[in-house]
């Protein structure tokens, strides 16, 4: 099993997140616990200046969001529905892809990485992401698996982990969203991602509970095995 002994730093405000970095580790972890998305979207954007210009080491950030739409920069907006509750805000980013939600009970992470340290492949990249949340899943007791075209962690025909990300001189932003136990009239207010032929589930809906704290855990750990090489790529 998976070893849950990470290190992450713990913080309420986006903006003390300077007085934390510490070029000394190769990847640094931060958990913001609840949060609105503009504020922790900013800070991506801070993030990935200062990891292009070599100020900083590579980061990934942690968060659950207040209720959010956020749509790619080619996205089709009538994937959103008249249908949707009104509480949610609506921001058009700069990742690739179409709506996606975000909300509470939802475990959301964006890796702020140079890919030069890594492997300069947005393929390779988005395949050892899903690999994280597909060894996270296994070691929840749960075979899930990738899917020809869509990307993402699919539970059979149900996806439980959406991802989009965007990649400037081979920095990396944006990233994934695992799903624990959302408020699921959210997904009725719009076609995710531009999918129309397949579900969404939750971990809930796997019979799986757990906080989003230990869920967390589980993410990192995988996470740091991944991106260090100590376990294959699944």
């Amino acid at each position: 099993m998976l070893s849950v002994q990470s290190s992450v730093i713990h913080l309420q405000h986006p903006e003390s997140i300077w007085a934390h970095i510490d070029k000394r580790k190769k990847i640094q972890y931060f958990w913001f616990g609840r949060q609105a998305y503009k504020p922790i979207w900013a800070l991506q954007k801070a993030l990935h200046a200062k990891r292009v210009l070599g100020s900083i080491n590579d980061v990934v950030l942690f968060v659950e969001h207040d209720h959010v739409y956020t749509f790619g920069k080619n996205a089709n907006t009538n994937l959103l529905l008249s249908t949707k509750p009104h509480n949610a805000e609506v921001v058009q980013i700069d990742r690739g892809g179409q709506v996606t939600y975000h909300g509470p009970g939802q475990l959301v992470g964006y890796p702020i990485l140079d890919l030069h340290g890594y492997r300069k492949s947005v393929s390779w990249y988005m395949r050892t992401l899903e690999g994280v949340i597909i060894n996270v899943l296994k070691q929840l007791g749960i075979e899930s698996m990738r899917k020809d075209d869509f990307p993402g962690v699919w539970i059979g025909d149900d996806k439980i982990c959406a991802m989009g990300v965007r990649l400037s001189k081979w920095v990396t932003m944006h990233g994934f969203a695992l799903n624990l136990n959302p408020d699921m009239e959210y997904y009725d207010g719009m076609i995710p991602c531009g999918i129309f032929h397949y579900g969404i589930t939750t971990l809930n809906q796997q019979g799986i509970n757990v906080t989003i704290e230990t869920l967390l855990d589980f993410v990192i750990s995988s996470f740091d095995s991944l991106f260090d090489g100590e376990i294959d790529e699944v």
